[in-house]
């Protein structure tokens, strides 16, 4: 990913929460004929050393895969910068996110694996309050629908991310960009507005 300097995160903790509260990720591998991508939710492990998720079985691209690379992209909140809101017109539109880049080698789980992937994904996005349990559901009607999907492991090589939220413009146009965004209903630019406080130490 390029990344220029001013925007580089490296802090582990900002990226490990990136991934687990943007979990809906972009999954890329090469099958040497062309790029092949995949929208899945993906998940770290305790130790934050393996990605896990699982592929439809009916998608082509878990075929061959097994210890090859793969690129997980993890897309954070992203929104359109107007020049508008600086304090001069000599300046052009941009655009401020945050995203991470995972990468590493595919590996499939066996089964007992996939269930247990399959239910800390549940436990992850149903609410703390929530009546349904992933255990308690029917063992044979969730034996059967497993069989439609393939688990996989990703071994974590390398991280890297990106946050470009105005570090590169004085402190007064980033406080006139917080202003801006913090009008919208957007949840993005509220998102973006919040990062931008947090990341300039506004806060």
């Amino acid at each position: 990913m390029y990344i220029p300097k001013p925007f580089q995160l490296t802090d582990e903790q900002i990226l490990y929460q990136v991934i687990q509260e943007h979990g809906f990720a972009i999954l890329i591998s090469d099958d040497q004929t062309a790029p092949t991508a995949t929208h899945l939710p993906l998940m770290i492990s305790e130790d934050r050393t393996y990605l896990h998720g699982h592929f439809a079985r009916a998608n082509p691209q878990w075929k061959g895969l097994e210890n090859k690379k793969v690129l997980a992209i993890f897309q954070g909140p992203h929104c359109y910068i107007s020049p508008s809101w600086y304090e001069t017109n000599r300046a052009v539109p941009t655009w401020n996110y945050v995203a991470v880049h995972v990468y590493g080698e595919l590996e499939f789980l066996e089964e007992q694996e996939l269930h247990e992937s399959l239910n800390e994904l549940v436990a992850q996005y149903e609410k703390s309050d929530s009546c349904y349990q992933l255990d308690q559901v029917d063992e044979e009607f969730v034996a059967g629908l497993a069989k439609g999907v393939v688990g996989f492991r990703i071994k974590i090589n390398t991280i890297e991310g990106t946050a470009k939220l105005s570090q590169n413009h004085s402190m007064e146009r980033v406080k006139r960009v917080i202003n801006e965004l913090e009008k919208s209903t957007s949840e993005n630019e509220q998102q973006v507005a919040q990062w931008m406080r947090t990341y300039n130490r506004l806060d």
